[in-house]
């Protein structure tokens, strides 16, 4: 395992040597020992390495992921996985706000609470919660899930497309076109899936699932005052 001290080595060598990493030989997996807080560490990896934060990060933590599996043992700020590709980001701790923002695939495991807007604009990302999210969660999710253990904040889903959501506990209000739908067996199945991944032991029987009215497709003139 290599091991970069962000107490004494550079963030950017840190970056620069975990793109230029060879896989084929010792250098798959890594460890990020004082990140205190970095911005913008484990960015744009491109290759199947394993990477170890050991402590808090900040700012857009594996942002753009391709590939690799980064584990942070702690909380990470803004935007941690946004428009990640494919891999795993597996936050121990707590997220900040826009959590997997704009994510096109991957999983994004969080094991405390996320913050506002988690899974905005989301584009087949999965995100697992352990615990509560905030306000304006998965606005205009396109596709992909976002499962909730926990509590949701105030307009859960507003405006969304196709993206599926699941919450086991409350939801303080549902946003614009964002409507509760029954629970199928391919959900049940999708959910188990998600919860086994993340490794979350729990009923998927317990979730409610939100999803699209698919009012707001297309333009209709009696709402021609509206706009």
């Amino acid at each position: 395992m290599k091991t970069y001290d962000l107490s004494s080595d550079s963030l950017r060598e840190l970056n620069q040597a975990l793109h230029d990493a060879d896989i084929t030989a010792s250098e798959r997996e890594w460890r990020v020992a004082n990140p205190n807080g970095a911005h913008n560490i484990a960015c744009g990896l491109n290759d199947a390495i394993s990477v170890d934060i050991d402590g808090h990060a900040g700012y857009y933590c594996a942002g753009m992921n391709q590939k690799a599996n980064v584990t942070v043992h702690g909380n990470v700020g803004v935007g941690v996985a946004e428009n990640m590709m494919s891999g795993m980001v597996h936050v121990k701790g707590d997220a900040s706000q826009s959590a997997g923002a704009t994510a096109h695939g991957g999983l994004l495991v969080v094991d405390g609470n996320a913050s506002a807007r988690c899974g905005i604009s989301m584009k087949g990302v999965d995100i697992v919660v352990k615990g509560n999210i905030g306000p304006m969660s998965a606005f205009m999710g396109q596709s992909g899930c976002l499962v909730v253990c926990g509590d949701a904040g105030e307009a859960l889903g507003d405006s969304i497309y196709e993206a599926h959501i699941y919450v086991k506990g409350s939801v303080t209000s549902l946003g614009a076109d964002c409507i509760e739908k029954e629970m199928r067996q391919e959900h049940l199945d999708e959910v188990s899936d998600l919860l086994k991944r993340a490794g979350v032991e729990t009923d998927p029987a317990a979730f409610k699932r939100y999803g699209s009215a698919r009012q707001l497709y297309n333009f209709k003139v009696d709402n021609a005052s509206a706009y």
